[in-house]
């Protein structure tokens, strides 16, 4: 197989993704807001500090994607 060809499977396989839903969409970004929100209450009302706040919603959201990532996978396998 040549490259030219692996690139056309790859390009074929990228279309046929399911598409991302306007729903999952709008929760991933109120998960945005909620985690800045966090990271802003933590630096300005609690005055942990900067890296103290930043690090909190950092891990805050590795936690929330590590649950999404765990749902995402059980939903597929039910399947």
């Amino acid at each position: 197989m040549t490259v030219d060809q692996e690139m056309i499977l790859d390009r074929e396989q990228a279309q046929s993704a399911e598409p991302v839903s306007t729903a999952t969409v709008i929760a991933y970004a109120a998960l945005g807001v909620a985690l800045f929100g966090w990271f802003l209450f933590g630096w300005l009302v609690l005055q942990q500090g900067f890296v103290d706040s930043v690090g909190e919603a950092l891990g805050t959201g590795f936690a929330l994607l590590l649950v999404v990532a765990i749902v995402g996978s059980v939903r597929r396998s039910l399947r």
